[in-house]
């Protein structure tokens, strides 16, 4: 079967113009497929803005495998060999695990800024491996590695271009051929930035000192990061510098979900017009959905989005009490999400490694069970490239009421997490899942209180976040109920590799 040729619209195809131009000036021409050395000194910065289906991923996939066909070879955080340095090279970043995951789905190789930023430190005996597997030296003899072993990566590698998981199918684990990780010294060349609109002022400073060119990919009718005044990073930018996509490319059938989307953008949409635009979309298309209770089911892998931190944590305690949970303990296949690091500076190196596995602040994880150690936790990391692993853990469980969280069980330092059983809005951005449920009590709250956020009502700000998170499936619950699990807990449907990583402050069990 031959697919039909790619066509852009005419506002993506002025910006994949605009993108070529920025990246001409910098030595990479893509129209005559010529490339020339990085000029030391000289930088490129560029924002591509649009709502939701208006084709900005469609664009960044296919700039990417342009820039692959010219001869630009994609850089990750995994590792990166000598002679690398020399070469045109694009990266591809994203500021959440889970945001990097969706763009991996769609066939794009990115990773997160965090890996970006911080490089791991390979062991000199193994990183001879990777010199090869990158064609940068010979094959290697290894003590304790056999040639069957070293066939395995290199096989590995020739299908997913991935050192850690060549080593990995060597029968090496992380802690054997990674030392630690130390902050970039050296810049690099092009960066894409997806999900642009969740950037803070320090993380977009760290990416202009990294890259010498730049292009944002971002939404502005998302939510501005916290304490930001409304304002996203390319708010600030020169008129030149941004380019907007105004067309909505939909399905062939339709889209229910985009169509509520950009029905928000009515300025005389009130919210009981919404409610009943939900209503009418219900009844024509049921990937559109009036729920009357939360899904406790779903919660188990998809949190339920909420505004008010005091909703998030009586639906987790809904939630545990409707699964039987004990107060002092978790069950395999609560979700959780990670609250950030706890640990002295002198331990700075092993929270670079806690922190590179997947373990930023934001994380979604699933407890498999307890570690081999009082105080650790076998996790599943949602969106990591090697999601499983065993962590240090301090797990706090808030309940209603109550200022101070109640701590079933921690190590002395390592990760933290709060229960990822529902989420806020704001947390939510840069991740999808297929279905969404969506607490409009929350929004009609919002909408009462009146309050706007960077010239609009902050409901609809919330309710265009919320309902654009679902990939295939949008749930609009509107009454203040849990429904009754149909299911016990499980960790069946998350794959598990042989040996999980070993990640602590403290030395790995034996």
């Amino acid at each position: 079967m031959t697919l039909p040729a790619l066509t852009f619209s005419d506002d993506q195809a002025q910006a994949h113009d605009r993108v070529a131009d920025l990246l001409r000036g910098m030595g990479v021409d893509l129209l005559n497929a010529r490339l020339t050395p990085r000029v030391e000194g000289k930088a490129g910065l560029l924002a591509v803005t649009g709502k939701a289906g208006s084709g900005k991923t469609m664009l960044l996939a296919e700039l990417v495998k342009a820039l692959g066909e010219v001869g630009v070879k994609t850089v990750s955080g995994d590792y990166e060999g000598r002679r690398g340095r020399d070469r045109r090279t694009l990266a591809i970043l994203a500021p959440t695990n889970k945001a990097a995951s969706v763009l991996r789905q769609r066939g794009v190789p990115a990773t997160t800024i965090h890996r970006i930023i911080y490089t791991p430190v390979y062991d000199p005996e193994y990183e001879k491996i990777a010199q090869w597997l990158t064609g940068e030296g010979d094959r290697p003899e290894i003590e304790g590695l056999t040639e069957e072993a070293l066939d395995r990566a290199h096989a590995f590698y020739q299908s997913n271009n991935s050192v850690p998981g060549a080593l990995a199918a060597a029968g090496l684990r992380g802690s054997d051929f990674i030392l630690g990780w130390t902050r970039r010294e050296d810049p690099l060349d092009i960066g894409f930035v997806d999900e642009a609109s969740m950037l803070d002022e320090r993380q977009f400073e760290d990416l202009q000192d990294i890259f010498s060119t730049l292009v944002l990919f971002g939404d502005p009718a998302q939510l501005a990061p916290v304490k930001q005044s409304g304002k996203m990073v390319f708010d600030g930018l020169d008129a030149d510098q941004v380019m907007h996509l105004h067309r909505i490319h939909r399905q062939a059938d339709d889209n229910p979900i985009l169509d509520l989307a950009h029905a928000l953008a009515d300025p005389d949409l009130g919210f009981e017009d919404f409610e009943r635009l939900i209503e009418q979309k219900a009844a024509q298309d049921d990937r559109v959905q009036i729920g009357r209770r939360v899904d406790s089911d779903l919660m188990a892998r998809s949190p339920v989005l909420v505004w008010r931190n005091a909703t998030r944590i009586r639906l987790i305690h809904a939630f545990r009490a409707a699964h039987s949970a004990p107060a002092d303990d978790l069950l395999p296949g609560e979700p959780l999400i990670c609250d950030g690091i706890e640990l002295p500076l002198k331990h700075r190196k092993k929270r670079l490694d806690l922190e590179a596995r997947g373990l930023i602040k934001g994380a979604q994880v699933i407890y498999l069970g307890p570690g081999r150690k009082p105080g650790f936790s076998r996790l599943h990391v949602i969106g990591a490239e090697e999601p499983q692993l065993s962590a240090a853990s301090i797990v706090k469980i808030e309940l209603p009421e109550e200022e101070e969280p109640f701590i079933p069980f921690a190590a002395h330092m390592g990760a933290t997490f709060l229960h990822g059983a529902a989420v806020t809005i704001h947390k939510a951005q840069g991740s999808q899942w297929d279905t969404v449920q969506v607490f409009a009590p929350d929004l009609y709250s919002a909408a009462r209180m009146g309050r706007v956020e960077a010239g609009q009502p902050l409901w609809k700000r919330l309710a265009y976040v919320a309902i654009t998170r679902a990939e295939h499936r949008l749930i609009w619950v509107t009454r203040y109920a849990l429904a009754r699990p149909k299911q016990p807990l499980s960790t069946g449907d998350l794959a598990a590799p042989a040996a999980p990583l070993t990640l602590s402050a403290e030395e790995p069990a034996p």
